[in-house]
């Protein structure tokens, strides 16, 4: 429990619906009753982190309790905030008049895929390097699977990208200086720019790829569509170097839950418990049950935040 609990950045995932928003408030929500001055961010573009504190969310960081911060990210904003942002980088570096057509440009460009996912790193990136020494522990609430892969594994893709503009740059200054320049070095501030922004996703890199300090939970129910689906996320981000150890099983039917109906659904439900201790069998498994009313207010979410406590100090974990 003590290693779970001591680390500095958490990334939670996990289809849709399975309890992820909950688990991730309510992890960060014991990591503050723990002594901690906690970060809690949502990037899931169906936000409820909010409503689970009963608060209204305004974008900006905002004291829930004692030791507790909450930040929703507004995707669309963010996407907006960053295109702004490059374009503000370029002014100076292009002629006037090709300006228009370079906004243009980076207009197309905003709509294209993976546009959103590369706003977001960047203000988690800013989040991370900004605030990593503000607070004890941040913890991620991230959009469903696909896109929490795809946000996680961008700083990799995004340093090869970059590492291919670097050198295509270089060589435009090296060739420039060679015949106009007489061989005296360039000056050059976009390529200036490019190493700067490198620089900031390598050092994010190295905090998401050290397990001493950042831990992936993964949320997953004992049903076959959620097994498989985080089966592969695993698999995946594990090719890109991120290590995820520990799942959260939301919504296991607990043994005083009786009727015929119930009954039925606990064997159905053995049986996918069984097969993620089987797929899964090096990984911390914590077993949370199935609770008798939704969370709907701040009490119910602290009896969820219980159960996750009670979990970790019963060695309810299953290392095998």
């Amino acid at each position: 429990m003590l290693d779970f609990l001591n680390k500095k950045i958490y990334f939670v995932g996990g289809k849709g619906g399975v309890g992820k928003s909950t688990t991730s408030a309510a992890l960060a929500l014991l990591l503050s009753k723990q002594g901690k001055k906690v970060l809690l961010v949502s990037t899931d573009p169906a936000h409820n982190t909010g409503d689970l504190f009963h608060i209204n969310m305004y974008g900006e960081i905002t004291s829930v309790r004692t030791s507790l911060d909450v930040l929703e990210i507004n995707s669309e904003k963010e996407t907006l905030r960053y295109i702004n942002g490059v374009k503000d980088n370029i002014k100076g570096l292009v002629k006037s008049t090709m300006l228009d057509e370079v906004h243009r440009q980076i207009d197309l460009a905003a709509a294209s895929p993976g546009a959103e996912e590369a706003a977001l790193f960047d203000r988690i990136t800013s989040l991370i390097l900004e605030t990593i020494h503000q607070y004890d522990s941040i913890v991620f609430d991230t959009a469903p699977t696909g896109h929490t892969i795809r946000l996680l594994t961008l700083p990799e893709l995004m340093g090869v990208w970059m590492d291919g503009l670097l050198d295509r740059r270089k060589k435009i200054n090296k060739n420039y200086a060679e015949w106009m320049n007489d061989g005296e070095p360039v000056e050059d501030p976009i390529y200036e720019k490019l190493i700067e922004r490198k620089d900031r996703f390598m050092e994010v890199r190295d905090y998401l790829l050290n397990h001493n300090q950042t831990e992936y939970l993964f949320v997953l129910n004992a049903e076959r569509l959620p097994i498989l689906e985080t089966k592969k996320a695993i698999e995946t981000l594990y090719q890109h170097k991120i290590h995820v150890h520990t799942l959260v099983v939301n919504k296991v039917i607990p043994d005083k839950a009786d009727g015929q109906f119930m009954e039925k659904r606990r064997e159905n439900e053995k049986v996918y418990l069984h097969e993620i201790q089987d797929v899964f069998a090096n990984k911390r498994v914590l077993l949370l049950p199935l609770l008798d009313r939704d969370i709907s207010s701040f009490e119910d979410l602290e009896a969820f935040t219980i159960n996750l406590e009670s979990c970790l100090l019963a060695g309810r974990e299953q290392h095998r």
